[in-house]
This record gives C-alpha cells, structure tokens and sequence, in this order.
C-alpha cells in the first residue's frame, strides 16, 4: 500500500525520551498535554506494538480528564472523536489508508477543525496533514528490556520552538528537584514572560519564570530596533545579575535556584503573593517602607557592572536616547488611537525637543540603580522579614543607571492604584527626609523638579504603551488605567519646569486636563 511521498518541513527541534515502564508512558503523556492546544495535530509513528495507541490513550484520558474512559483502537473506524476536555480531541489511523484523497470521503477537515488531531500512520496520507506538527516516533527496544520504548519527539515548523521550550522546562525542573512539582499558572504581566508556581508533593512552592529572548523589531533609529534605544533587556542576563546584585546589599530579591540562560528559564524562590496595597488601596505603613528601600537602594555606593557567571553585566545608562524615544509612543499609539489627534511633523518634532531640553539636567545627575517597574504589582510584602526586606522584589530586568527619582515616581505615581495627592507627598517626604539624614546635602528642590520631570516622562511613555497594549497586543484591560495616567501627567505638568510642554499638551492633547481645559 503506497502512501503519499512525505513533504519537508522546516525547522525541527527533538527530545529524545526512555519509556521503560507503564508511569514512563504517562509522565511523556502528562508532558505532551501541557504541551498541545487546539487546532495541533500530533503524528504517532513507528511499527506495529510500538505504542502508539497505548500512549494516545493515555494522552486523551488525561486531556478528558477521565482515567477509565474507553479509548479503543482507531485501526477499523479510521477517525474517532472525543468531547469532554476543553476542546475536542480527534483520533485517526491512516494504516488501511493508500491515500489522501480518500480522507474527503470521510469529512477529515471537518472533523479536524478546532480540534487536537492524533494521527497513527501518518506517512499513508502525508499530504493531507499540515507542516506544523509534533511527530513521536516509538521504537522497541527488547536488548533493554521486554518493555522499554524509546520515543524521540520532533517538532516541525512552528512546533519546534515549542518543543525546545518544553524540553528546557522539563530539563531545568528535572536538574533541580522540581520534576514532580504541580505547575499552576500565574498572572503574568504586560511583557512576553510567564510565570507558574511550582507545588511539590512536600508543599515546597517556587516560581518558574519564562523568560525567553527579545526578538528584535524593524530598525528604527541608528540602525537599532526600540528595544535596544530604550535600554530594555534582551534575555534573561540582566534579572539574573540584577536579583543577585539587590540581594548582596541586603534587598528581599528572589533567591534563584536555578536557571538556564540560553532557554530563558529561572526557578526562583517563591515570595508569596501579598500585595503592598490592601483591600481599599494603599497600605500606608507598607508604601513607606517601599519608599524606605528606594531611599536606602539610592544612598547605597553601588557597582555600575555586576558578575555574571565567568562574565560581567554591565547596567546601561538611561541616556537622553533611551528616554526620548520612549515618550514618542505617545504619538504613534495614544494621540491617534485614543486622543483622535492627527498631530502634524513639525509639531511632532517641537514635542521631542522641548522634552529632550527637559530631560537634560536628569541625564547629567548622578546616577543610580534605576529598577524602572518599581510599582505595586511588582512588590510583595513579606510581614516576617525585618526593615527593607519585608518588601519583595519581583521586576528588574530592565534596570538602567539612572536618576533616583524614576522610581520614587513609578510608586507614588502607580499607574494601576490611585495614591491620594496627601499620601504621595507624606511618602515624597518621607524619602526625602531619609536621603537628607544620610546625606546632608541632597538638594529637595532639585529631587523635586527631577521628580516632575521624570514623573510626567512616565506618565506620557505609559499612555502610549498601555493603548498599543489593546491595539497591537489586544490586551485592552490596560485602557481602563489610562484616566490615572492622565490626571498624574496633568498634576506633573503644572511644576514650572514644564511650563512649555504644558502648553504643547494643552495645545495638541487637551484630553490630559479634562473636559474643563
């Protein structure tokens, strides 16, 4: 029985795996679930008594979430159909199949659409199925005993970088004692990386973090993409050097158990999920500790380049570039997109001047560790810890050298919390009184005009990102922050230093101010 010719598809990605006992089968097949979503097909080859059905049994049990369900042999029905799981499951054995065609007859795109399709035989009718898959190949093995497979899992086209990110995951829980860890997942935040709480069967929690590389974007200027202008971390290196540079000064960063760079991948001690504010708002007692850490991050003497295994990180500076660029997202996503405002070129270029004027003085102060996402979803707080380390650090990887206000500014001014105008400046003071006591010469005037600045810098680089978050990434939760953004851009605004970018927003952005402007 002659079946199709196989066609090539491209890139692959492999995981070899020994199944020499029955709970080896259902440990790949717990993998592989965690791994498939609907509208996968997943090719089962290999010879006769392989195990093909013998896992894809296990596999659809596990999806149905039924231990006992029946799961005969597809081998005379051809095609069979499961309902019960999230989404439906589809079992085919092409082995009486001599070609593609005769799958029409049998309705096979319909009975695919939307559906996990688990396909025995598949070289019989290789036409008829999609690049992008997962082939498991079985093979016996009797020299290594009368029931020991190996499975090798390939991964063609889209499905290869998949399968290397399951591989690096199971690889890094396997090497640190997680391996039996039950992986719930987590609220990630408005980047690419994901994070799951690790259960052990002990009840030992930690974090996984999936960090994978920053693919670059299209050049935007100088040759480079926006990432690279801003200063935003391309792998995981920066966290990694980051976390262990804040827990050498004594902050409550995650303790890292493990990691792999080149997947993106950390375990990470789990810190909890207690937030800094409380159920009506801000927790004054622990906003002022946080402000606490800031002020004792930012008279620390601390190095501009941190050790990294057998290399040196070295934190960039966030030069004029970095945050002149990061305020244009204001005109390419919010004044189209939300403001409905066509702002012509030249007026476009008199805003970045007037801003890249107002940022000159902050570029050329002394720099600090500038954590850059220092806000409440990124801090924990840890009630049984003592000073500055009952606040938890969880976001830094795209910390820079630069002002110390930038941070005073993303806490007190939290996008996503309305701090009170009397609360902001009681904690404003507070760390300006916990700078001065350490330093006598820290200038609050110039923190102040600093903090306005950097403050409005935020506030306008945060209303361009939040709306490409609903236009570009579909993620339109954020736009219902934006109205607190714009009240502390309006508030930041007001300080004389910006007297003339206040005139450029009020000009071409009026919306900032409200209805009575």
């Amino acid at each position: 029985m002659a079946g199709d010719a196989p066609r090539q598809a491209p890139t692959e990605s492999i995981w070899a795996r020994e199944l020499d006992d029955e709970s080896a089968v259902l440990a790949l097949a717990k993998d592989v679930a965690e791994l498939v979503e609907p509208g996968d097909l997943v090719t089962l080859s290999g010879d006769l008594g392989s195990g093909k059905t013998t896992f894809a049994r296990a596999l659809i049990r596990l999806l149905v979430g039924e231990p006992d369900l029946e799961v005969p042999s597809p081998s005379f029905v051809l095609v069979q159909a499961y309902e019960g799981g999230a989404y439906p499951i589809v079992h085919a054995d092409f082995f009486r199949i001599k070609n593609a065609d005769e799958l029409v007859e049998l309705g096979w795109d319909e009975a695919c659409d939307g559906a996990l399709v688990l396909v025995e035989w598949p070289e019989r009718a290789q036409s008829a199925l999609k690049l992008d898959r997962l082939d498991i190949s079985f093979a016996i093995d009797r020299e290594r005993g009368p029931n020991f497979r190996a499975a090798a899992l390939t991964g063609f086209g889209a499905f290869a970088a998949r399968l290397a990110k399951a591989k690096a995951v199971h690889g890094i829980l396997a090497r640190s004692g997680w391996s039996r860890a039950r992986r719930l997942f987590m609220q990630g935040d408005a980047s690419t990386r994901a994070y799951e709480r690790l259960v052990r069967p002990d009840g030992l929690s930690a974090v996984l973090m999936i960090s994978p590389p920053r693919p670059d974007g299209p050049p935007l200027r100088y040759g480079k993409p926006y990432s690279a202008i801003a200063k935003l971390a391309e792998d995981i290196r920066p966290f990694l050097a980051i976390d262990q540079g804040l827990r050498r000064q004594g902050f409550s960063a995650p303790q890292i158990i493990a990691y792999d760079i080149d997947a993106g991948l950390a375990i990470l001690e789990d810190l909890g999920d207690q937030p800094i504010v409380g159920p009506d708002g801000v927790n004054q007692e622990r906003y002022a500790w946080a402000a606490t850490a800031l002020a004792a991050l930012h008279r620390a003497d601390l190095p501009e380049s941190l050790p990294l295994e057998d290399d040196t990180y070295r934190i960039p500076s966030y030069d004029l570039d970095a945050l002149a660029i990061e305020i244009e997202l204001l005109l390419d996503w919010y004044a189209p997109h939300v403001a409905g405002a066509q702002i012509a070129s030249g007026a476009k270029a008199n805003f970045v001047n007037l801003w890249r004027k107002a940022l000159q003085d902050i570029v050329a102060a002394r720099a600090t560790w500038t954590l850059r996402d220092y806000h409440s979803p990124n801090l924990i707080w840890l009630s049984d810890r003592e000073g500055v380390g009952k606040i938890g650090m969880l976001d830094f990887q795209d910390c820079v050298l630069g002002h110390p206000a930038y941070d005073v500014a993303s806490l007190l001014q939290d996008a996503r919390i309305d701090v009170p105008d009397l609360i902001e400046l009681k904690l404003l003071s507070h760390y300006a009184r916990l700078r001065r006591e350490a330093d006598a010469e820290f200038d609050m005037a110039e923190f102040a005009r600093a903090y306005a600045v950097l403050g409005a810098q935020r506030a306008t680089k945060i209303l361009g990102i939040f709306t490409r978050l609903d236009r570009r990434d579909h993620k339109p939760d954020y736009l219902r922050h934006l109205p607190r953004v714009e009240k502390y851009l309006a508030k930041d605004l007001s300080h004389p230093v910006l007297a003339d970018l206040k005139i450029w927003y009020e000009t071409h952005l009026p919306r900032i101010f409200g209805p009575a402007s």
